[in-house]
């Protein structure tokens, strides 16, 4: 690769300022640009009084778009655009915070810095990668040449910008991790809890031992209880809605269009002296390959053609789990691996499993007697194969369970078994075929997609229906026209998600700006069109103390059997420090639990315990052999004894404590960033209006 393209190709790291250095960016999900609404401002939304326009954000997504595809060599789906763009407006708003911070905090870096990084003993990775040899070594001779040649003016200007911005990036992170401390004693816990053993005795008064009518909780504890934990019972804004979904997907008639252009496709092709890759590279969906494939990896009519046919055929089209395929089959090889290719007939055992042997014999004798096995696979089959005659396709050793693998590879084809038994049910099989084979094939992929024509009729569709709901009522207008109407969970505005239709942020904002049988326009969403009105309006406050009265009593009933295990703990170390023995817990209480846990550490799973953090605290700060507690824990209470904890090796102690302040300063230092552009986020005044641009 020459110098030039090297360095142009740095810029693509640049994304839009400090931002990008920080703000990891993903792509999940889509929706659709619309008409501009009309009257309304230019401005997408604002970050603290900085206005953002439609200009300004619709070419950061280009350029976000653009770098997307250029790493990952896919188009982004039109049905993922809508997230695309909160992904792209989250980066963005962390983006503007950031560098306004950084203004504020006087981050600077000058041009004295940036010559001295890239010419300095060390330059940046980013930068020096590519110069590296074939025996991995860094080509300094090389590097100098090129930062100096004339000719890589254009490139070195954004190679000084990318080290601007990493300098920056260090310059703020040594900021917020000035304040990022591990002290010894945080250090010295870590290793103790890591590394130091510990075996207790123990006494475990179980609340779940405790009857619940020994225990009352009257109604004045249910409304304390309440009263002292409103914002337990706190309720977002949520909202409902009732719609309508007009369907993009492909029609029969889309489906016959793609077939019918691939079999010209075709005919045209054995009348051609053009190569097949030609035509690959003009009609096919996917790129140009030449793949070897074995039949189980193929839909059953690609199979059979490709069995049927031979070298240097064209073979299709094929409909396949890609769409329609046209293959050139250009070689057969022999295979280590047998495949069979097998039907079945399959009556589920269920609870009665005399009546399926009954059932299965009378469908064998049905076979015997000349009845045809893929009408009556169709018609009495219980296996989703039903549909297909029974028909399993190809398949390889270790693929079925047992008793059908023998059946498949070692019956007659053509042949119809006598009834086997699996852990499914009784099946009768017919092997179809078996093959040794791999095919070397080129192809031309169609992908099965809606029309033009689809698209819009389903927006038409939809658009009437939005019309004459809005004159007439939304209910009775989709009746009249037979629409099947669905109804959403409730949903909050934090979410982004509207259950069963995905993220569209102009439909949200109507569902949270609208009144209840306020019908909306048309929308679109990943699976078609969308009408929708607001069927209910969920507002934000405190759930009523009758909704939630029965889930408090039994929050209280377990707090007070907690109190009363603790109050039995109680009894029970008194009695047992008189003799330092928890032996006699059972005479206190006769349901407690004496047990002993060994050679457990603080972190780890206590035997018998599971993990527990209460007691593993109590375990490391009780004296030795003296009875420590009660400790209440989430089953009930404890009382313990701990009888051996291994002392502090300071020889493995001093090895391993600058590791272990490393890992803890790094621990703390990943999520300073974090909460920091939370925290400038939360103090922010952000407006997003970009429903009002993307429906």
């Amino acid at each position: 690769m020459g110098m030039m393209a090297r360095m142009r190709s740095l810029a693509p790291w640049f994304i839009i300022a400090v931002g990008g250095l920080f703000v990891l960016f993903m792509v999940l999900s889509d929706s659709k640009l619309t008409d501009v609404i009309a009257n309304r401002s230019n401005y997408v939304g604002s970050i603290n009084g900085q206005e953002i326009s439609y200009q300004e954000f619709s070419n950061l997504v280009e350029q976000y778009r653009k770098n997307q595809v250029a790493q990952t060599g896919q188009e982004i789906p039109e049905s993922q655009m809508d997230a695309f763009r909160d992904q792209v407006w989250d980066n963005l708003v962390s983006q503007k915070l950031i560098s306004a911070k950084i203004k504020d905090l006087g981050i600077v870096v000058t041009d004295e810095e940036i010559v001295s990084t890239i010419t300095g003993p060390n330059p940046p990775q980013i930068i020096t990668q590519y110069f590296v040899d074939s025996t991995g070594q860094f080509n300094r001779a090389a590097y100098d040449q090129a930062i100096l040649d004339p000719q890589n003016k254009e490139a070195m200007l954004q190679t000084e910008e990318l080290v601007r911005q990493q300098l920056i990036q260090q310059k703020l992170t040594s900021f917020l991790n000035a304040s990022v401390v591990v002290s010894d004693a945080e250090v010295k816990r870590k290793f103790v809890e890591q590394n130091v053993k510990m075996s207790a005795d123990y006494v475990l008064v179980d609340a779940n031992t405790m009857n619940d009518s020994s225990i009352t909780v009257s109604d004045n504890d249910i409304k304390e209880y309440y009263n002292a934990n409103t914002e337990e019972f706190k309720i977002d804004a949520q909202r409902k809605l009732k719609y309508v979904l007009f369907s993009i997907d492909p029609s029969k008639d889309d489906s016959a269009a793609i077939k019918n252009n691939l079999t010209a496709i075709v005919a045209k092709l054995k009348d051609d002296t053009s190569s097949f890759k030609t035509y690959v590279e003009i009609y096919s969906d996917k790129p140009y390959s030449v793949d070897t494939t074995t039949l189980s990896l193929l839909t059953g009519e690609a199979s059979t053609l490709l069995t049927e046919s031979k070298e240097g055929e064209i073979v299709g089209p094929a409909l396949s789990n890609e769409g329609y395929v046209v293959y050139k089959l250009d070689k057969v090889l022999n295979s280590n691996e047998t495949l069979s290719r097998a039907s079945h007939i399959l009556v589920k055992s269920g609870n009665d499993e005399g009546a399926a042997k009954t059932k299965i014999d009378e469908i064998y004798n049905e076979l015997m007697n000349g009845a045809d096995f893929e009408t009556v696979a169709k018609e009495k089959s219980e296996d989703g194969s039903a549909s297909r005659g029974g028909d399993l396709g190809w398949f390889g050793k270790g693929q079925m369970v047992k008793e059908f693998e023998n059946a498949s590879f070692n019956g007659k084809i053509g042949e119809i078994q006598k009834p086997i038994k699996t852990q499914f049910g009784y099946h009768i099989v017919k092997v179809t075929g078996r093959s040794n084979k791999k095919y070397v094939v080129e192809k031309i992929v169609n992908e099965i997609r809606a029309s033009a024509t689809t698209l819009d009729r389903a927006f038409n569709n939809a658009s009437d229906f939005a019309y004459v709901a809005d004159k007439n009522d939304f209910t009775s207008e989709a009746e009249l026209m037979k629409y099947e109407i669905k109804e959403t969970p409730a949903f909050k505005e934090e979410t982004k998600v509207i259950p069963g239709l995905g993220t569209n942020n102009a439909l949200l904002r109507f569902a949270f700006d609208s009144d209840v049988n306020d019908i909306s326009s048309t929308f679109k969403v990943a699976a078609g069109y969308v009408v929708a009105t607001v069927s209910e309006i969920i507002k934000e406050g405190v759930k009523p103390l009758e909704e939630v009265s029965a889930n408090i009593k039994s929050k209280v009933l377990r707090e007070k059997k907690l109190d009363k295990a603790y109050s039995i703990a109680e009894e029970i170390k008194t009695k047992a420090s008189q003799v330092n023995d928890l032996s006699v817990a059972k005479e206190v209480y006769e349901k407690a639990r004496i047990n002993n846990a060994a050679n457990f550490t603080a972190n780890g799973t206590i035997p018998g315990i599971g993990r527990d953090f209460a007691f593993a605290q109590a375990a490391l700060d009780a004296e030795l052999n003296k009875i420590a507690g009660p400790v209440k824990a989430s089953r009930g209470c404890y009382l313990l004894k701990v009888t051996q904890r291994t002392e502090i090796d300071s020889t493995m102690y001093s090895i391993q404590k600058n590791s272990l302040r490393d890992n803890l300063m790094n621990q703390k230092r990943n999520s300073v960033f974090t909460d920091w552009i939370a925290s400038l986020k939360d103090k922010a005044d952000i407006e997003d209006n970009r429903h009002q641009f993307y429906r």
